[in-house]
């Protein structure tokens, strides 16, 4: 099956096929770094980091862009209120972001420009607009003129006569039309601004994305992802200043992840509702965020609560413990290793079926959650050892493909191993003497400690909770 991915552009999935053999250029919009990231910048990173693995693991070579926004108007107004340098601000909230990332085992990017490393390119597109005519400075501010994109709103659906109408009354009367957005921002008294031919100024937001994805990918990328909440005014801002630029597609897939949302609202600093992934992590293993995601679906809204992370971390613990050593057994069971080698087969067909259905990672994860069964089952039915490791190996690749690590919660397994299979020898004993009572509180005072017992017909085994 060939992947196909939904294209926010065409409204429908469509097969998946690069500018560049076997090459996949990937933009995608950071974070604006001016405060603590929340849980919802982790999510958005999460997902373009499993499709940017599930690529690679089709044979791509992906050449992934992320960008920082460090200079805007949030940027500016915390650090005046701080009282600290806005660049060193943004540089330290970029190293925290890029610490939390790697705790999320999300991978590094190829490449992570900042806006203000691209002033040079950002002056010069910005000529070329004006020289075109794509574009008009009035008094130091420099203006995208959108009535001369006839393809304006392309992405959103949303028309240029529609916009004028709600347009805000505070909108600068100066515009050749309302919805015409800033390339250029005249400086400001005690912002930090640029030498331009059109003054002091600082770039505008949505030009600083094409600036940075055509100078380290070039004028044509194959996906541009973000959040769907970007998909205007800034990616629809993007297609017309860079394909007005260049008179070429910018990018042939646009792909856009779900929102975050608490208590059924988006997560965002603007209504206050928003966890920090420095929370979320001192409480939680990043694998339970991914396992959240990867559930989900990436297109799909999250629902973030309590209740979700606790099936989540329940959906972990059914993962590692399929992972158990085999146990030895005299004879070996031929038709139950028989239904696990079938099981083996056909994991990783489905796995990549759904894969390619627009990296449909809920599917996948119900694949592997059948391979976590039919292991399970083999394991007491006596299938061959070989077989359950080879299942378990299976187990590992597909669900690294997507990024769990599946570290064990406890370092001392092995130290305390000895100790706890005395207990349940102990336990054994006390229950073929009828004390179940003493035996039920070696089980109870396990419990109370994490550690949970699972009788079988091969005996006890045990993990943690």
């Amino acid at each position: 099956m060939a992947l196909r991915i939904y294209n926010t552009l065409s409204r429908k999935k469509e097969d998946f096929n690069t500018i560049e053999a076997n090459k996949v250029r990937m933009y995608v919009c950071g974070p604006t770094v001016y405060d603590d990231a929340h849980v919802g910048h982790a999510m958005s990173a999460m997902v373009f980091d499993i499709i940017r693995r599930y690529l690679e693991y089709r044979g791509y070579q992906v050449n992934h862009v992320m960008n920082y926004t460090d200079v805007d108007d949030k940027i500016i107004n915390r650090a005046n209120k701080m009282r600290v340098n806005p660049f060193e601000l943004a540089e330290g909230y970029i190293n925290e972001f890029k610490q939390q990332l790697e705790d999320l085992n999300i991978q590094q990017a190829t490449n992570n420009p900042r806006a203000t490393q691209e002033i040079d390119s950002i002056i010069n597109i910005i000529s070329q607009l004006i020289e075109k005519e794509f574009a008009y400075e009035l008094d130091g501010d420099v203006y995208f003129r959108i009535k001369k994109d006839n393809d304006y709103g392309k992405l959103s659906g949303r028309k240029i006569e529609s916009q004028q109408a709600g347009a805000r009354i505070d909108v600068d009367q100066r515009k050749e039309h309302p919805m015409d957005f800033a390339l250029w921002k005249k400086a400001k008294a005690g912002e930090p601004s640029w030498s331009s031919p059109w003054g002091e100024g600082r770039p505008g937001w949505h030009i600083e994305c094409s600036a940075m994805s055509l100078t380290h990918l070039g004028e044509q990328i194959d996906i541009h992802g973000g959040g769907n909440d970007l998909i205007f005014p800034h990616h629809e801002n993007e297609i017309a200043q860079s394909e007005c630029l260049t008179g070429k597609t910018f990018s042939t897939y646009w792909v856009h992840n779900g929102m975050l949302q608490l208590s059924g609202e988006k997560m965002s600093k603007s209504i206050g509702n928003l966890i920090t992934i420095k929370q979320f992590l001192s409480d939680h293993n990043g694998d339970v965020l991914r396992m959240m995601v990867l559930n989900s679906g990436y297109r799909n809204p999250l629902t973030f609560n309590n209740e979700v992370m606790n099936q989540a971390e329940k959906a972990l613990t059914r993962i590692k413990n399929a992972l158990k050593p085999p146990p030895n057994s005299a004879s070996i069971n031929n038709e139950a290793t028989e239904v696990l080698q079938n099981q083996i087969n056909e994991t990783k067909d489905g796995f990549e079926t759904s894969m390619d259905d627009d990296f449909n990672s809920a599917g996948a994860l119900g694949h592997i959650f059948e391979l976590v069964r039919v292991i399970n089952h083999a394991r007491d039915d006596n299938a061959d050892p070989q077989v359950i490791i080879d299942a378990q190996s299976l187990l590992k690749e597909l669900t690294g493909i997507l990024g769990l690590r599946l570290e064990a919660e406890k370092s001392d397994d092995q130290d305390i191993e000895p100790f706890i299979n005395l207990l349940i020898d102990l336990r054994l004993e006390l229950k073929k003497q009828k004390l179940y009572e003493l035996s039920d509180r070696v089980r109870d005072q396990l419990l109370s400690l994490g550690i949970i017992l699972e009788d079988n017909k091969n005996g006890t085994s045990w993990h943690w909770q």
